[in-house]
């Protein structure tokens, strides 16, 4: 029933995530446009503190890149091709540790048409976009108040492990308005970016318990600030095999697996006795949904796991995976990539997959083989 609070409009994700963006901190938007990326684009111009068109996906990151040294919290949003031009400048902020937010809008593949038809397809692109395997956060929304949260979420978790952070979306949740009541979003706090205090010489990848080194932007007016991707001591010295260099390099990774907590989130909707579970992430979480009402209405005892931080693979999400007799894992794309993450491409007896192209997964496709399981 509506209440006297309520605040219903029509809106969209992107409009969603640029606000929630804003809010947490974020400053700068730096964009090339691209479908189904569109409507951030054109929000971000209107709300962000400063915005900058980019000739090309190149530009764009490396734009982002000199933004984040110099002490702004840039975001950008994309899709597939533009990742693809990305890569490289990805992995130099990922060395350099440079807070930053990149949005992805997923579609089948590098053109308009037919072939920005809804999908689920970026997600091995992500798992793999670190040369030497080395881990990058994930998030990805499956509703209108994850689109709120989880991107509040990246702002603070790019700024407190020094790192791009990722939002993994689609082009229905981004694009297509619905009816929706604003008084359901939570409050965002603004990130507070204290400047550190520093004793004696900055060194810019000298870490603490954290494993976050303090962050000073270029042109600090106290210290000198060195930033560099290539492999370097804790003062920025370039370096190869020099243990203290090694030692920094695998950091990259421990910062993230060893404070997994920190980073995930997801929705565990069980019942007691159920020995089947509905995995799922990002759009198809709206099928898992109805079809999860659908099977308990029934009389089927049946879970949902909806997962919204992928990367890092968090364990508990193997030991909540590890409690029941029968899985199915539901994801828009032909080969299950999520699935190949947890368990590899060797077929599991227990596991059961619900995988499709060109169309959205139908709550019937997941009934059915809840059912077969």
């Amino acid at each position: 029933m509506e209440t006297k609070t309520s605040r219903k409009t029509l809106i969209d994700g992107s409009k969603l995530m640029i606000e929630a963006l804003v809010r947490a901190g974020a400053d700068t938007f730096v964009g090339y446009p691209i479908t189904p990326s569109n409507w951030m684009y054109r929000y971000g111009k209107q709300r962000f503190p400063q915005f900058y068109a980019a000739p090309d996906e190149i530009t764009t990151f490396q734009w982002m890149a000199g933004m984040s040294a110099a002490g702004r919290l840039p975001v950008t949003s994309s899709a597939f091709p533009g990742i693809a031009l990305m890569v490289e400048s990805i992995n130099m902020a990922y060395a350099m540790e440079l807070p930053l937010v990149v949005i992805i809008t997923q579609r089948l593949g590098p053109s308009t048409g037919s072939a920005t038809t809804g999908a689920q397809g970026d997600l091995s692109l992500l798992n793999g976009i670190i040369s030497g395997g080395y881990p990058v956060p994930v998030f990805s929304p499956s509703n209108f108040e994850d689109a709120w949260e989880l991107s509040a979420k990246a702002v603070e978790t790019a700024v407190k492990f020094r790192s791009p952070v990722f939002l993994l979306t689609s082009k229905e949740m981004v694009m297509y308005q619905k009816s929706f009541d604003l008084s359901k979003l939570k409050p965002i706090n603004k990130i507070d970016r204290p400047e550190p205090e520093i004793e004696g010489e900055y060194l810019p990848y000298k870490a603490d318990d954290s494993l976050v080194p303090p962050f000073l932007p270029l042109g600090n007016d106290e210290h000198l600030v060195r930033i560099t991707a290539s492999t370097h001591d804790e003062a920025a010295n370039i370096r190869k095999n020099d243990p203290e260099a090694l030692a920094n390099t695998k950091r990259l990774r421990d910062k993230f697996i060893k404070r997994i907590d920190e980073l995930t989130i997801y929705d565990l909707d069980n019942q007691e006795g159920a020995n089947d579970l509905i995995v799922t992430w990002g759009i198809t979480a709206d099928a898992a949904r109805d079809a999860l009402q659908y099977l308990r209405k029934q009389g089927k005892k049946v879970d949902l796991l909806v997962v919204k931080s992928l990367l890092p693979v968090a364990p508990v999400i193997y030991d909540i995976i590890d409690r029941y007799d029968n899985i199915v894992i539901a994801e828009e794309n032909l080969t299950g990539q999520y699935k190949e993450i947890l368990f590899g491409t060797r077929p599991v007896k227990h596991i059961k997959q619900v995988n499709k192209i060109g169309n959205m997964i139908h709550p019937k496709e997941i009934i059915d083989t809840v059912l077969q399981a």
